[in-house]
C-alpha cells in the first residue's frame, strides 16, 4: 500500500514543474517466530519491507516557455521563498508579479533575495535575470535571487505544493556552480513509463495477495466444516 501510494503520487505529478519523485528503500522483514532458536533448521523466510522513502533530487529537463518570469536552475540549488512558517525551498521557478509588483510564487509566497529581502519591481517593464540570479529592470539592479543548497539533501522534507522545508539542525548555504535560465522551467524528473510499469506490477501483487488470502480463508472454512462433520 505504501508503494502504491508513492507511485500514484509520482504519476500524478509527472507534469508538475520541478517535482522530485519519491522512491522506496527496502529492507528484509523476519518475524519473531522465524528467529533462532525458535525457527527450525534451514533457511529463514524473509519478506521485503519498505523501511523508508527517499526523494530523487536528480535534475529534470529544462523546457523553454518564453515567459520571462519562468526560471529554471541548471545544477544544484533551490529557489527560496517566504512560507507561512518560515523559508521554503523549491525547484519550481514559475513566478508571477503580485498586484503591488512583488515577485511571488504561484501560491503567493514572496521570493527571497540574497540578504532576505523581497524583489519589488519599479515599472511594468520586463525583468532581466542573469545566470547568477541578478534581476534587472530598465537597466537598474533590483536584487539577486537567493539560491540555497544543502550539504545533505536528506535533511529536506516535502511540505506539499512542491515545496521543501529543512529539518532542525540543517544549515542552508548559498548554492554555487549553478546557472539560472530565464524563460525555462524544469520538468518533473518522474519517468511516466517506468512509473506506469511499476504501478501495474504493484497492482498484480495486490491481486496475488488477495487471492492468497481468499484461498487461506476458504481452507480455514473447509477445515472447520470437515471437523464439524467428523465430530457429528
Amino acid at each position: 500500500m505504501e508503494s502504491l501510494d508513492m507511485l500514484a503520487n509520482n504519476l500524478a505529478n509527472a507534469a508538475t514543474s520541478g517535482y522530485k519523485g519519491d522512491r522506496e528503500f527496502y529492507s528484509l522483514y523476519v518475524s519473531s517466530e522465524a528467529r533462532p532458536p525458535l525457527s527450525p533448521p534451514g533457511p529463514v523466510a524473509t519478506l521485503p519491507l519498505i523501511e523508508r522513502q527517499w526523494t530523487d533530487f536528480s535534475q529534470g529537463t529544462l523546457v523553454a516557455t518564453g515567459n520571462p518570469l519562468d526560471l529554471a536552475i541548471s545544477g544544484r540549488g533551490f529557489f527560496s521563498v517566504n512560507g507561512p512558517g518560515g523559508p521554503l525551498y523549491t525547484r519550481n521557478g514559475s513566478f508571477q508579479l503580485s498586484a503591488s509588483g512583488v515577485l511571488t510564487s504561484l501560491e503567493g509566497y514572496t521570493a527571497r533575495l540574497v540578504g532576505g529581502g523581497t524583489l519589488q519591481t519599479a515599472s511594468s517593464s520586463p525583468l532581466e535575470v542573469s545566470r547568477d540570479g541578478v534581476v534587472r529592470q530598465d537597466g537598474a539592479v533590483l536584487g539577486q535571487l537567493e539560491i540555497i543548497d544543502f550539504q545533505e539533501l536528506s535533511s529536506l522534507s516535502k511540505q506539499g505544493a512542491n515545496y521543501f522545508a529543512s529539518r532542525a539542525g540543517a544549515t542552508p548555504a548559498a548554492a554555487s556552480g549553478f546557472e539560472l535560465r530565464q524563460g525555462r522551467l524544469e520538468s518533473s524528473n518522474v519517468a511516466s513509463a517506468e512509473g506506469a510499469v511499476r504501478l501495474v506490477n504493484v497492482i498484480r501483487q495486490f491481486e496475488m495477495l488477495q487471492k492468497a488470502i481468499t484461498l487461506g480463508a476458504d481452507m480455514n472454512r473447509r477445515a472447520v466444516e470437515e471437523v464439524a462433520r467428523v465430530g457429528s
